[in-house]
């Protein structure tokens, strides 16, 4: 049978990207060249449904939205998850089925978001997000959408932009990029604040630019963060040959059990 915590896990090729942006914000300069290497990306942010089977294995307390109707539907993201909870998820779900899984670094996120255009301001292309048929959130219950509401980036990935902020593992700092490596670049060694992504349901401008950085406090539960999962991948697949739908295929079998 199918363990219903383990998420649609998209594969993300390796290569260089340009990440953040010379007309955005002063946090979102320099623009510069980064290499990531190959990962995997949860399609959607994680749900309510797929957290819930943590909280009831692990006795974790309950995120402290489920009482009300905008946030308690299945398939809406999970949202109320501080940082520390979301990072006991992945290493949770690592455990429970032979993977590594993890927050993704703010170069992953970024490198995801953008696909395959480049120096697009959105994961669709420059096209403002109020010319688009998309609202951004549940018109019915003013909270967030169900997740895979609207459509996906060319990577496959669905909510980039939009439904709720998104942690990430790094640390935060304003100037990160005037110092940051190259390659793979992991975020500060410190700091006070955790890196999050993506826009949300509950701002006036609910869809956010690719190079667009956001950050909070590790231990803050808010109704518009939540979280998507990474996945490191074993190198030996792509050295052998293995081609990424291949690999896909594979890997979807391989957590279902």
């Amino acid at each position: 049978m199918t363990f219903e915590s383990v998420p649609d896990v998209v594969v993300i090729p390796e290569g260089f990207f340009w990440m953040g942006s010379d007309s955005g914000y002063e946090n979102e300069m320099p623009r510069h060249r980064v290499w990531v290497d190959r990962f995997g990306l949860g399609k959607f942010p994680v749900t309510n449904r797929e957290y819930r089977i943590f909280v009831e294995e692990t006795q974790t307390p309950a995120p402290p939205f489920w009482s009300d109707v905008m946030f308690a539907d299945l398939e809406q993201p999970v949202v109320g998850v501080n940082w520390d909870e979301a990072t006991a998820y992945c290493k949770w779900l690592s455990q429970r089925v032979g993977k590594r899984f993890r927050l993704p670094s703010e170069a992953e996120w970024e490198r995801a978001a953008r696909g395959e255009f480049a120096d697009a301001l959105y994961p669709w292309g420059d096209e403002p997000p109020w010319q688009r048929p998309f609202p951004g959130y549940d018109v019915k219950t003013g909270g967030p959408e169900k997740v895979g509401a609207n459509a996906s980036n060319d990577f496959g990935l669905y909510d980039m932009s939009e439904g709720v902020h998104e942690w990430c593992s790094d640390y935060y700092d304003a100037s990160y990029y005037r110092y940051s490596p190259e390659r793979n670049p992991p975020g500060p060694c410190s700091g006070k604040r955790r890196v999050s992504r993506g826009g949300s349901w509950r701002h006036q401008i609910k869809f956010s630019r690719c190079a667009a950085r956001s950050s909070l406090p590790p231990s803050f539960k808010y109704a518009d963060y939540g979280f998507r999962l990474a996945m490191t991948l074993e190198p030996e697949a792509h050295r052998a040959g293995v081609s990424d739908i291949e690999f896909r295929t594979s890997l979807s079998l391989k957590l279902q059990f």
